[in-house]
C-alpha cells in the first residue's frame, strides 16, 4: 500500500465499542423502514397497512438478533456497518412492496423478505463462527474451485433473458455467480497478499510500467481469464465487468502500481469494443444505449400512442411520491435492474442522493476496515468486499441513468433477487469480522498481525 498508515495509539489507551451507537442506528433504521412501508399505504389507499406492525415486528427482530451477534461476537466491529444494511434492505422491501400494488399477479415482498432473514441468518453464523479473517487464507484454491464450479452450472440450465445465469429447480431459483465473487474475492486476497513483493519489485519493464513475472501472475491471471470467459458464454456481461473491475483494484493495492489502473481501463474498453460488437445480445443493448427512444419512434410511426414515457412526455426530475408515481411503465425489470428507477421517481434527486451516500459510507468504512490493518490478507480482502458494492453501484446506476449500457445486475439490498440479498449479508459479515479485528488491534497499540504465510504461496 502506498497510504500512509494511520499512526496506532499506545497501549492501554480506550478504544470504545461503541455497540450502543449501533442500537441507536438500528432503531432509526429500523423506523425509517417501517415508515416507508406505511407510507405507501398511506398514499395509495388512504390507511396504513394491516401488516405494518408485523412487518415492522420483523424486521426489527432481524436487526436485533444480528446486533446482538454483533455485540457478543464482533464487540469492536465498525458500529455503522449493520445500520447501513438494515437501512437499505428495509427501502428495498418498501419499494418491492409498492411495485406489487401495481402487478398483483407478481408479488414479491414477501419472498423477499424471507430471503433477507436467510441473508441475516447467515450474517450472525458468519460473525460468531468465524473467529478469525484470517483463517479463510488457508482456503484460497478451495474458493476458487467452489466459484468456477458455481459460475459453471447455469450453463447447463436454460437461458433467461438472453442471459445463462439461473439454476431453476422447481419453484426456485438462485443465482450462483452472486456467491462466487465472494470465493474468487478470498483467493485474490490470498494470492496477492503471499506474493505481493514478487507482484511489485520482479519482472520486466516496458515504458514506465514494471510487470511481473508470468510465474507469479500467470495463475491468477488464468483464474480470472476463466472465470471472465464463462461469464461471457453465459452472456452475464455485468458480472464480467464486476470481476475485471475487482481483480484490478486488488492487483493496485497489492503492488500499489498505478500502471495497473491504466493497463485494466485499456483492456476494459477493448473488451467491451469487441464483445459488444461482435456478440448480439450485448450489441443490442448498446444500440438501445445509443438510442434510448428508437424503439418509441417505432411504434409511434406504426399508429400506436405516444408512450407516456417518450420525450414529448417527461416524468421531471423531482420527486412524485407514492401515490401519483407510474413505476408500472417500466415494465421488464422493474423490480430488479430498475429499481432504482422507482426509488429516484418516487424519492426524487434528494432521495437519490440520500441512498448513494449511504452507499459511499458503506464501501468508505470498508476501505477503513482493511486499511488500519496492517495483516495483507485482511486488508485486500476488506478493499475487495467493499470494492464489489461499488463496482456494483456504479455499473447498476450508470445503466439506469444512461452513463453506461445496461447490464442487468442487482442494486445492493434495494433489488429483487435472493441470491443478491444472501450475498450481501454475507459481505456485511465478513467486513464486521475485518473491522472488528483491525479496531481490536488498535484498542492493543497495533495494527493486526501479519500473516504467516510463506512468500510464493497461499
Amino acid at each position: 500500500m502506498t497510504a500512509p498508515r494511520t499512526p496506532a495509539p499506545p497501549p492501554g489507551v480506550r478504544v470504545p465499542k461503541r455497540r450502543g451507537v449501533e442500537l441507536s442506528l438500528l432503531v432509526c433504521a429500523v423506523l425509517i423502514a417501517v415508515y416507508g412501508y406505511a407510507a405507501v399505504g398511506l398514499a395509495r389507499g388512504g390507511a396504513v397497512p394491516p401488516d405494518a406492525a408485523r412487518y415492522g415486528a420483523g424486521l426489527g427482530l432481524l436487526a436485533l438478533v444480528a446486533h446482538l451477534a454483533v455485540r457478543f461476537g464482533a464487540p469492536y466491529a465498525d458500529p455503522l456497518l449493520l445500520p447501513i444494511a438494515v437501512l437499505l434492505n428495509g427501502l428495498g422491501l418498501a419499494l418491492i412492496h409498492r411495485l406489487d400494488l401495481e402487478t398483483p399477479y407478481d408479488r414479491a415482498a414477501t419472498t423477499q423478505l424471507v430471503w433477507s432473514a436467510l441473508g441475516v441468518t447467515l450474517f450472525i453464523l458468519v460473525v460468531l463462527l468465524l473467529r478469525d479473517h484470517r483463517t479463510l487464507q488457508g482456503y484460497a484454491y478451495v474458493s476458487v474451485a467452489a466459484a468456477l464450479a458455481l459460475m459453471l452450472l447455469p450453463i447447463l440450465f436454460p437461458a433467461v433473458n438472453g442471459a445463462r445465469i439461473w439454476i431453476r429447480i422447481g419453484g426456485l431459483s438462485f443465482q450462483p455467480g452472486e456467491f462466487a465473487k465472494i470465493l474468487l474475492a478470498v483467493f485474490f486476497a490470498a494470492y496477492l497478499a503471499a506474493n505481493r513483493n514478487a507482484l511489485a519489485y520482479t519482472g520486466r519493464r516496458i515504458w514506465r510500467i514494471q510487470f511481473p513475472s508470468g510465474r507469479v501472475l500467470g495463475p491468477v491471471v488464468a483464474i480470472w481469464l476463466l472465470s471472465v470467459g464463462v461469464l461471457v458464454l453465459e452472456r452475464d456481461l455485468g458480472t464480467s465487468l464486476l470481476f475485471f473491475g475487482l481483480f484490478v483494484i486488488m492487483l493496485y493495492v497489492a503492488t500499489g502500481r498505478t500502471g495497473w489502473v491504466a493497463v485494466g481501463l485499456v483492456l476494459a474498453s477493448a473488451g467491451a469494443f469487441l464483445v459488444g460488437s461482435l456478440e448480439p445480445h450485448v450489441h443490442g443493448r448498446v444500440q438501445d444505449w445509443l438510442d434510448p427512444f428508437a424503439s418509441i419512434r417505432a411504434g409511434e410511426g406504426r399508429g400506436s400512442s405516444p408512450s407516456p414515457c417518450s420525450p414529448s412526455r417527461p416524468a421531471g426530475c423531482s420527486a412524485r411520491g407514492s401515490a401519483s408515481a407510474t413505476p408500472v411503465l417500466i415494465g421488464f425489470a422493474a423490480k430488479s435492474d430498475f429499481i432504482l428507477a422507482t426509488a429516484g421517481e418516487e424519492l426524487g434527486l434528494v432521495g437519490l442522493s440520500a441512498l448513494f451516500l449511504l452507499y459511499a459510507l458503506f464501501v468508505g468504512r470498508g476501505y477503513r476496515a482493511g486499511l488500519l490493518l496492517r495483516d495483507p490478507f485482511g486488508r485486500l480482502l476488506a478493499i475487495g468486499l467493499a470494492s464489489i458494492v461499488a463496482l456494483q453501484v456504479f455499473v447498476i446506476a450508470g445503466g439506469v441513468m444512461g452513463l453506461i449500457p445496461l447490464t442487468g445486475m442487482a442494486m445492493p439490498f434495494l433489488a429483487q433477487g435472493g441470491s443478491s440479498v444472501v450475498t450481501n449479508w454475507v459481505i456485511v459479515a465478513l467486513l464486521v469480522r475485518v473491522s472488528d479485528s483491525a479496531r481490536a488491534a488498535a484498542r492493543a497499540g497495533r495494527h493486526g498481525e501479519p500473516a504467516r504465510v510463506k512468500e510464493g504461496a497461499a
